[in-house]
């Protein structure tokens, strides 16, 4: 069967951005930027998600601070190596993006979706399950998602609830199909020397899950955009 790989990865955001573009990379004479796009949630915090962009998708003047945007596109990763460490990247590949120019545009957009991505992949890891101080249950999943050319995306995913304790029992090499959102969090690198170092670590908040290949064990959780169960 043919994999249709814009099925397997889409997304869209919207928000506003946060930081001039800057120069990432060139790919036979096309140029590519990045920036920051602040994406709010509903509890009134908002992710800042990089965004990687062509220059055939704006105007060199388009891309300003605080300018509100539609993009959508596909969740990616890549790995960096560091300190001959190797670093899951993430980032977000712009396909489109529309600019909100009018008042009506921006009110529009606010009843849209603005951040929700759908995947579909393989889980490559074994899950790790976990509770919170407060007894919250939460499960991490490594998402290999196939991409064009045999390449994979690896995205990390968190699922909450009975998700979770659905998640953690799931094999390597499972096939689900993901809808959530992508959230951002700050944690702390401790390095080899004692010192720390702050990053920002990106992963897909689950809100629907399905598995693939037995759909009489389909489980559909709602969660709500900071992460709490809503009730059924």
């Amino acid at each position: 069967m043919e994999t249709n790989f814009l099925e397997n990865n889409n997304l869209t955001l919207v928000g506003k951005i946060t930081e001039e573009k800057k120069f990432s990379h060139e790919i036979y004479g096309e140029k590519f930027y990045t920036f920051g796009l602040s994406v709010p949630r509903l509890s009134g915090n908002a992710d800042v998600i990089p965004i990687t962009i062509s220059e055939r998708l704006f105007k060199e003047d388009e891309l300003v601070v605080d300018k509100k945007i539609r993009i959508k596109g596909q969740f990616r990763s890549y790995n960096s190596y560091e300190e001959s460490k190797n670093r899951l990247i993430l980032t977000v590949f712009a396909k489109d993006i529309e600019f909100l120019e009018s008042q009506e545009e921006i009110v529009a957009s606010k009843d849209l979706i603005s951040n929700e991505v759908i995947l579909i992949g393989f889980i490559c890891k074994t899950p790790i399950y976990r509770q919170t101080p407060f007894g919250r249950e939460i499960t991490d999943i490594l998402l290999a998602v196939n991409r064009a050319y045999n390449k994979s995306d690896y995205i990390p995913c968190i699922a909450w609830g009975r998700n979770a304790r659905f998640c953690s029992k799931m094999p390597v090499g499972t096939e689900v199909k993901i809808t959530g959102r992508i959230q951002s969090r700050i944690y702390e690198k401790k390095h080899d020397d004692g010192t720390t170092e702050s990053r920002v670590a990106y992963e897909i908040s689950i809100a629907n899950l399905e598995t693939i290949d037995e759909k009489n064990q389909d489980i559909e959780n709602q969660v709500s955009d900071d992460g709490e169960i809503k009730s059924e």
